[in-house]
Order: C-alpha cells, then sequence, then structure tokens
C-alpha cells in the first residue's frame, strides 16, 4: 500500500503552477493584476520569444518593503485579504498568493521593488525553481516594482512542448494586454516584443479618449458599427459598447467582458448576450461587444478558479436577466436614423451565403393564427396603400423626384423596385437598397411577437398526460424552478420519486416532442437559473407566419406600397435585420458612388 507523506514545497509549487501558469500569457496575467494592485499607472511589459525566453514586467505601483520581498515569493502570501469576511467581498484583482510562488517554481525569477522615493533603498530577491532558495541583495530601482521572469518551464520539460509556435504565444499575451488596457484606461501600457515596441497605450480619462483606446484596440470598424450600453438598475451598472448584428464575426475573438474590473468568462454572461442576440444574428455568428457590469463585490465570488477567469454570482438569474434586457433593448432600439451606413462589404457574411433565399430552415405547417388568438397583421397598413390592387408595371417602376426643399427621412423616398425584390430609395447621405421581402418579413414578425405577448401563455392539456423518468438533477432542478415553468404553461407534476408527468403544453408547440421540450427547460434551469426555451421555440413558429405572410420575391409594389414599406421600417425595431439576421438594407453613400466612377480623380 502506498505510503502517505507530505510533498516537498518545491514540488508543491509546480503543481500550483500547472493550475496557475498554463503559459507564458498566464504568467504576464498574474504580473499585470499585482501591478495594477499596487496602484500602477504606468507599466512596461518587454518580451523575449514570446515571453518563454523572458518576461519583464516594470511599474510604477507602491513597491515592495525590504522585509516582505522574500515573503512575496512564498505559496499564501498575500496583503490583499486577512479573513474570511475579505474573501467574501475581494476588490482585488489578485488575492490567492499563488502566481509569484508558481512563476518562481518553474523559472527563474528576480524580484526587483523599491517602497521609498530613494532608489539606493531597493531590493532584488533572485529565486530558481530548481531549489527554490530565496537570494536577497540590494540593487538600485525607482519606487515600484520589476519582475523578470527567465527560461520558463525550464524545469518542467513536460509543460514546455506544449507550448506553441513564438508567434502564437506572443498573440496569447498581447491579448491578455489589450484586455487589461480596456479594463483600465486611467493606466499607461507599453509592449515590446524581441527588441520591437508594438504597443504604447497611453493612459487617458475623459470618455472620448476612453472611446479612443476602444477604436485603437477592438478597430474602427467596431467604433462605427457599434452601440453605447449605459444602464444603472438593482444596484447593477451595465456600460460600454455592442456591435451591431450586421457587424457579426466568424469566430468569438471580439468579446470583452468585465465584472468590477476583472476579465470573465462566465456562462451566465455568455447566454445572457447570446439570448439577446438570438433574433436578429444570423446562423452561427458571433457578436462582438465590449462590456463592464459593476455590482457589490458581495454579490459575486471570484474565487472559484485557480486563474480567477470565472466567477459565480450570488443571484446569477437577477444578473443574466438584467444583461438580457439591457442588450435586448439596446439593440431593438436601434432605427435606420440611428444606424451608421452598412457598407455591402460590411455586412460580416461571407461571400458562401446565399444572396437571396425564400425558403427557410423553420418547421412546417404552423400552427395557425387563428388557433392562439393572434389576428393576422395585413401590409401595408393605415392610409399609404392605394386603394386599387397593385398592377404590374414590369421589373422596374421609377418614381418622381421628391421636392427638394422636402424632409428627407432616414430611408429616404422610393425610387423603383428591380427584379421584384430590391427597393432602390434615395436618401441625404445617397441611395439606400432594401430587400422587400426581408424587412416585411421582420415588421410582420414583430407585430405577431407584439400581440402574442400581450396575451397569457395559452396552453392546452395533453390527451394522454407524458410521464417521463428524470435524472436526480432535473428532479431537483424542477422541484426548485415548478412555479417558474409553470408560468410558461408547462404544466408539470412530480409522481413518486424519479418520473414527472406532463400534463398540459403551450399551444403554439403542441406539435413539439413534450419531454424533449421539458429537457431542454431543466437543463437551461439547472446551468444559468433561466429558460428563454419556450418563447425560442414559440419565436421560431411566429418567424414561419411572418414568413408565409410577407411581401413576396417577384410582387411587383407600387410607389406608395414601397414608401409605406420604408416608412414602417423606420418605426421597428430590429428592422435592420430579417428574422433569421440577414441584412435588410444597405446603403452607397455620396463618396461611394462617386468611387464607383471615378468621380472627382
Amino acid at each position: 500500500m502506498p505510503v502517505i507523506k507530505q510533498l516537498d514545497t518545491r514540488l508543491a509549487n509546480q503543481i500550483a503552477a500547472g493550475e496557475v501558469v498554463e503559459r507564458p500569457a498566464s504568467a504576464v496575467k498574474e504580473l499585470l493584476e499585482n501591478s495594477l494592485d499596487a496602484g500602477a499607472t504606468e507599466i512596461t511589459v518587454d518580451l523575449e520569444e514570446g515571453g518563454v525566453k523572458r518576461i519583464t514586467l516594470s511599474d510604477n505601483g507602491c513597491g515592495i518593503s525590504e522585509g516582505e520581498l522574500s515573503l512575496a515569493l512564498a505559496r499564501h502570501a498575500t496583503s490583499k485579504i486577512a479573513s474570511i469576511d475579505d474573501l467574501e467581498a475581494v476588490a482585488t484583482l489578485g488575492f490567492r498568493g499563488e502566481a509569484l510562488a508558481s512563476i518562481a517554481s518553474v523559472s527563474r525569477l528576480e524580484l526587483t521593488s523599491n517602497a521609498t522615493d530613494n532608489p539606493s533603498n531597493g531590493m532584488v530577491a533572485m529565486c530558481e525553481g530548481r531549489d527554490m532558495t530565496i537570494d536577497v541583495r540590494p540593487r538600485a530601482h525607482p519606487r515600484g516594482t520589476t519582475i523578470e521572469v527567465q527560461d520558463l518551464f525550464y524545469n518542467t520539460p513536460a509543460r514546455r512542448k506544449f507550448l506553441r509556435t513564438e508567434r502564437t504565444e506572443f498573440s496569447k499575451i498581447e491579448e491578455v494586454v489589450k484586455r487589461t488596457a480596456l479594463a483600465r484606461p486611467d493606466v499607461s501600457f507599453s509592449l515590446s516584443h524581441n527588441g520591437k515596441l508594438i504597443h504604447q497605450l497611453r493612459a487617458v480619462s475623459d470618455s472620448d479618449e476612453v472611446e479612443r483606446r476602444v477604436v485603437g484596440i477592438c478597430g474602427p470598424d467596431f467604433a462605427r458599427q457599434s452601440v453605447v450600453v449605459d444602464r444603472v438598475a438593482y444596484n447593477l451598472t451595465l456600460r460600454g459598447w455592442v456591435g451591431l448584428p450586421t457587424f457579426s464575426r466568424s469566430q468569438a475573438d471580439l468579446q470583452f467582458f468585465f465584472v468590477n474590473g476583472r476579465v470573465v468568462k462566465d456562462k451566465v454572461i455568455t447566454h445572457a448576450v447570446k439570448q439577446a442576440y438570438r433574433d436578429v444574428m444570423y446562423g452561427s455568428r458571433h457578436p462582438a461587444y465590449v462590456l463592464f457590469l459593476e455590482l457589490d463585490p458581495q454579490g459575486v465570488d471570484v474565487n472559484v478558479h485557480p486563474t480567477k477567469h470565472e466567477v459565480r454570482f450570488r443571484d446569477s438569474r437577477a444578473v443574466h436577466g438584467f444583461i438580457f434586457s439591457t442588450l435586448g433593448r439596446v439593440l431593438a432600439d436601434v432605427r435606420p436614423s440611428d444606424a451608421p451606413a452598412i457598407a455591402q462589404t460590411g455586412t460580416g457574411l461571407e461571400s458562401d451565403i446565399e444572396q437571396r433565399s425564400i425558403a427557410l430552415d423553420v418547421p412546417n405547417n404552423p400552427v395557425p393564427l387563428a388557433d392562439i388568438g393572434i389576428e393576422p397583421v395585413p401590409y401595408p397598413s393605415g392610409a399609404s396603400r392605394p386603394a386599387a390592387s397593385v398592377q404590374d408595371h414590369g421589373d422596374w417602376q421609377q418614381a418622381p423626384q421628391p421636392a427638394p426643399h422636402a424632409d428627407v427621412p432616414p430611408l429616404g423616398f422610393a425610387l423603383a423596385q428591380v427584379h421584384g425584390i430590391y427597393i432602390l430609395a434615395q436618401n441625404a447621405d445617397g441611395l439606400i437598397l432594401v430587400d422587400a421581402h426581408a424587412a416585411h418579413e421582420r415588421i410582420t414578425y414583430e407585430r405577431l411577437k407584439l400581440a402574442a405577448a400581450n396575451q397569457r401563455i395559452a396552453s392546452q392539456p395533453l390527451l394522454v398526460p407524458e410521464v417521463m423518468t428524470l435524472t436526480s438533477t432535473e428532479r431537483a432542478t424542477l422541484e426548485e424552478f415548478q412555479s417558474e415553468i409553470n408560468q410558461f404553461g408547462l404544466l408539470v407534476d412530480m409522481l413518486g420519486e424519479d418520473d414527472a408527468v406532463i400534463r398540459e403544453i403551450p399551444v403554439l408547440l403542441s406539435r413539439d416532442s413534450a419531454a424533449n421540450l421539458l429537457r431542454d427547460v431543466l437543463a437551461d434551469f439547472s446551468e444559468v437559473g433561466h429558460s428563454d426555451r419556450i418563447k425560442a421555440r414559440a419565436d421560431e413558429i411566429l418567424a414561419t407566419m411572418a414568413c408565409h405572410g410577407s411581401v413576396r420575391a417577384n410582387r411587383v409594389l407600387s410607389i406608395a406600397e414601397m414608401n409605406a414599406l420604408l416608412r414602417d421600417m423606420e418605426i421597428t425595431e430590429n428592422s435592420g435585420q430579417c428574422n433569421h439576421g440577414r441584412p435588410t438594407w444597405v446603403q452607397l453613400s455620396h463618396e461611394e458612388l462617386d468611387k464607383l466612377f471615378l468621380r472627382g480623380r
């Protein structure tokens, strides 16, 4: 039988390093957090060979006193917390007391610091992972701290062989510096690699300068195609920028979320953001955003992962609902008058996506509107539609030019219709192109959703109640959230220890599998304390109804009908995208039109 024995300090630190220091970028992250906690306003990062050969980080923070220098490299030594009360309301970035010891155990580390204004009072602590002995001696240094990490993982070759190329490792570090710079615009950052200056970001204060830092890190396209988020409610604050749905990405590489200044990747947050974009994002595209959530430190537990990337909210349902409702309202409030001109090359959709499709990947045979008490909404509405039926004038219609002094609305006035599909309109900025079917589909869909939201979710009893066996997790979730689930029109009762019986199901979902629907809802509640599954499925059906009831391709519209459609788009939520996330309109500015014909050259 193996003998139980105490691990030696070096091996214990190397095991901890495996959790905290996965790669050079992990070490840089921990060192940056220590500098910020020390009150630094200037931070310099200098790298060699992607940080594997050398990482040098200098700051002008408060520094470390001579008597605490060697203790700073010991495990579980920290100045950030002293009691369990401090741990339950952590307000600093680093607090676990593992980072420096873990880094020192797998590298050759020098920690030079000075807590006074006299440079001659500086001291250096040197440590090698091989024996973990700490040598402290004088070394001149201004107020602040410099840490040099050489030969990372030199004594753990198994870890070193898993590192990627120099370029990849540097890109990971660059991403860490960018995220930190976004979180702290009041701090100057400098990043150099192999003797070359890569980034020099000076500290900024006012909002305009903060936006310039966002532009510098996220790019001008993000700035042009994003909207501002700023909401305070329920002791929560959410600020930042979210990209328009048309500025979607093929991967989640432009997503920055900060909780109390800490970069996090949290499933509750990710689910809330994804849900907010559900109705307006094309296919498997990813949104872009830079968002800052502020809340009471006691409302979030940051001590759930060694690298502190993950957090746990005390009331995850409230946080989820706050983020979802805030982003949903911000995106829905974007109108053509607010949205930037969407260039044809800036839709964010790859070239292989179909340009025109009437066939949709949605369920067949939707529930008739009359069965759920919703009146079909005809188009066009109001007095804009002529009394006579639309006549076919061929593939091209031309409208008279509006009077020069007339007030031009955001989407302008209709000029013509091309191939029975696209509406051409002129506004003050240039030429507008509108996909008539996609635009009308969104308008009809939003009206159907509004009509459905104004009445209680109708449910119908199952002719034969469906019995299903639950797992222990599903049973516990059902017991906790049964009242919320019943409010969705899904009536479920426990039947014995492990079985549940489904007695009613929403009318809109009467053709779905009741058991599969309940399992999906329970999975959502178990993961994030909230479920949008039933509403999302109902919206899919409403989207099908909207598609079947919308203007079809090759139907020639009168000028009055085209203008009525443009006016409805200007007042309809999410009208910039159809029900499937494709853009409904694009604009060519005067400058772009001039370029097409080489005017002004």
